[in-house]
């Protein structure tokens, strides 16, 4: 269990009540906010997604408020470590973002300008955006129709003599295809950053995900099943490579190695930025990971309730439920839908706003995107990425539902054919 390895401290006995009224010591967040001119919808706002913080958070954040609050301090090194252990790598490094996460670990592995990466048109734009602020060109692969992630066969074709690393996305917390991009990056001497932001607790081949290529990036934005709000985490296998991203995160210093009492003065000695996630956040995320097996647990029992209610209806409509796979274990990040037709995703949406759901699409595949299309690594077919953004519908997804609301749900959805 997570708990175990995470070394969970001592929180909650149990779930929280989850009913909408306000409770002392339960902060309540992530409600949907329907537009001003919707129709009245029946039922209380149901939230996409919601984070589970209590008076464990506040008992962190009030201790670390009573001590050192920048970067590196002691949340944040126990943070890591949890982490480092879990993951099974010597050494992860919590930083502001995935995003810099991203970013870092391709300074890190010296990836730069005049080099390109591959990643998945199918993606949120920080995977791009990484590969751009370090000088690189991003080149678009499309994603194979089971796990929604980088298909290894495409991005063999669009390798050039230029391509340095390839960067997969685990898209809702299922892994992409490993074995074909490992291998592929062990016969053409590339390296592999994993785009892990929606991975954590998840398994390949009980590898966990962010473990299996050179480095792994995570993501703690409120959205995720484990959150501090913002923030973020890189994982490494390799320690010259950490010792590099260490380097680089605290502004192109030493000063992790000072604090640690291994020199007597910390000084400028590489180029770097600021990475560095405060210690008030860490805090955050130490209580979070306490609850990390309980929120995995509850995640599991909606998912599984989805599955149940939805699969008759599923079944007769052409409508595709989350891949599962029997060498995969999921972390149920994103419970969603994928529909024959983007009319038949949009008229199911509809209905669902209109009954106080929060239900949305995801990603604007980034080949077809404004910025995309100006660049020259987006060029080629993308059918599946584009049948894939069409047709996907995520439900509601959060340990603060009740059965009720996740049969409210159902119900709604089941309402019309697909």
């Amino acid at each position: 269990m997570l708990s175990r390895r995470f070394g969970c401290c001592q929180g909650p006995a149990s779930l929280p009540a989850r009913d909408d009224r306000p409770r002392p010591g339960v902060l309540r967040y992530g409600r949907l906010r329907p537009r001003p001119d919707a129709p009245a919808a029946k039922g209380r706002p149901l939230a996409l997604s919601a984070p589970w913080f209590d008076e464990t958070e506040l008992a962190r954040v009030r201790e670390a408020l009573a001590g050192r609050t920048s970067g590196d301090g002691p949340f944040g090194r126990r943070v890591e470590a949890r982490l480092a252990e879990a993951l099974g790598v010597p050494r992860v490094l919590l930083t502001t973002s995935c995003t810099h996460a991203l970013e870092l670990a391709l300074l890190a592995l010296g990836i730069g300008p005049g080099q390109e990466v591959i990643c998945p048109s199918f993606t949120f734009v920080s995977t791009a955006n990484a590969v751009l602020r370090v000088g690189a060109s991003p080149v678009l692969a499309d994603i194979e129709e089971t796990t929604l992630g980088l298909d290894a066969a495409d991005t063999e074709a669009r390798l050039t003599p230029r391509t340095a690393a390839i960067l997969p996305v685990h898209y809702a917390g299922f892994a992409a295809d490993m074995d074909g991009l490992l291998d592929l990056a062990r016969r053409r001497g590339l390296k592999v950053v994993e785009d892990a932001a929606q991975g954590l607790g998840a398994s390949f081949r009980g590898t966990p995900l962010g473990a299996l290529g050179d480095a792994g990036c995570f993501s703690f934005h409120e959205t995720k099943n484990v959150t501090c709000g913002e923030g973020g985490a890189i994982a490494l296998r390799d320690r010259a490579v950490a010792e590099r991203a260490e380097i680089i995160r605290e502004k192109g210093t030493n000063r992790a190695a000072f604090l640690r009492g291994e020199v007597d003065k910390y000084t400028w000695v590489a180029e770097g930025s600021s990475y560095v996630l405060s210690d008030v956040l860490a805090a955050i995320l130490d209580a979070q990971l306490d609850k990390q097996d309980r929120i995995g647990s509850r995640r599991a029992e909606i998912a599984a309730r989805y599955r149940r209610g939805l699969a008759h209806w599923a079944a007769a409509g052409g409508v595709r439920l989350p891949a599962q796979s029997p060498d995969r274990a999921t972390n149920d990040h994103i419970f969603h839908l994928i529909f024959p037709s983007e009319e038949a995703r949009d008229a199911c949406q509809g209905a669902l706003r209109r009954e106080g759901i929060g239900a949305t699409f995801h990603y604007v595949p980034l080949h077809s995107s404004p910025f995309g299309r100006r660049l020259p690594g987006t060029r080629g077919a993308f059918p599946v990425s584009e049948r894939i953004a069409g047709g996907l519908l995520r439900l509601p997804m959060h340990p603060l539902l009740e059965d009720a609301d996740v049969d409210r749900v159902i119900e709604a959805v089941t309402a019309r054919p697909a």
